[in-house]
């Protein structure tokens, strides 16, 4: 099995303190079944605090979050007293992998970063030299692909090429993806969007506060070309590989423009490193609202694969 990741994947470093959107706020955080044995084991006055603050259940465990859906080991500082106390090793899986992100094959394991830590976004979208898939590591093990697995990243491959044609407008490169792709957008106003997305499980108020705009109208900041072409070969990597095992290459290419559609229009409001971290926070973190987007897509156009 071998590892790849994005070339700017080993440059992140969570800014802990420094950051203004915790993710230690606002998520329900749950424990893995070895971590939470191990915190019922945990010595001393700080195993007393932890077996305090969570809630133990035989299927799964999970932290208590404090007043305004704080974790509870998250200081005044903004740090983790679980790090600062036991060490990062310390930590359950969700806390140790956020905001990593991992696509599986046969034979390669590819992990990214996603938008909803502000630290990532500001490292992808910030980036000026075209994105690339590295080797990060490997096990020793090779394992064949599947016909389906060659298929698609030879397709992914040429969705790539297109979208990092420098040559050519983000419109082109976008119009040329979703033919090779054999997608189509649904043909809706912003405004209609927004109230599809009004529809959608919901976090943040100011998520709500964003869709509200959008639905008034106005114009569409048009994105430099290369923050654009950054944000569209994110939404692509992240999401077009769930065609191997659901065959919704088409729906997951057009799900791709619709994401970097409205992060587009809420950068309008937002700034673009705010509007893809708000978008990636409500909607790349719930399989719910993105299977009920993929289903409006696939209806709406009577998708074919």
């Amino acid at each position: 099995m071998k590892f790849f990741a994005p070339d700017y994947y080993c440059d992140f470093k969570c800014i802990a303190g420094d950051c203004r959107h915790s993710c230690c706020i606002g998520w329900e955080i749950d424990i893995d079944s070895d971590i939470a044995e191990y915190y019922q084991d945990f010595p001393g006055e700080f195993g007393e605090r932890l077996r305090i603050n969570i809630d133990f259940g035989e299927a799964v465990s999970s932290f208590r979050l404090c007043e305004n859906e704080r974790c509870p080991f998250l200081n005044k500082k903004g740090l983790c007293d679980i790090i600062l106390t036991a060490g990062e090793e310390s930590l359950c899986q969700i806390c140790d992998d956020h905001p990593r992100f991992r696509n599986f094959f046969s034979e390669r394991t590819e992990i990214g970063l996603g938008l909803c830590c502000e630290a990532a976004a500001k490292l992808i979208l910030e980036r000026k030299s075209k994105t690339k898939l590295a080797e990060i590591d490997s096990d020793g093990e090779d394992l064949p692909l599947s016909e389906e697995e060659k298929e698609f990243l030879a397709i992914r491959k040429r969705v790539f090429e297109i979208i990092q044609n420098r040559d050519i407008t983000i419109e082109e490169r976008i119009e040329k993806m979703l033919g090779l792709c054999k997608a189509k957008l649904p043909q809706k106003s912003f405004a209609e969007w927004a109230g599809v997305f009004e529809e959608l499980e919901r976090l943040d108020e100011e998520w709500t506060e964003t869709l509200a705009k959008i639905k008034t109208g106005g114009g569409t900041l048009v994105l430099d070309p290369v923050p654009a072409e950054q944000l569209l070969w994110y939404f692509v990597f992240r999401h077009l590989s769930g065609a191997v095992d659901d065959g919704r290459l088409a729906e997951r290419a057009a799900f791709a423009v619709l994401s970097f559609r409205m992060v587009e229009k809420a950068a309008e409001y937002k700034g673009i490193l705010e509007a893809a971290r708000l978008y990636s926070s409500e909607i790349e973190y719930s399989d719910e609202n993105i299977e009920a987007l993929l289903d409006i897509i696939s209806a709406e156009n009577e998708v074919q694969i």
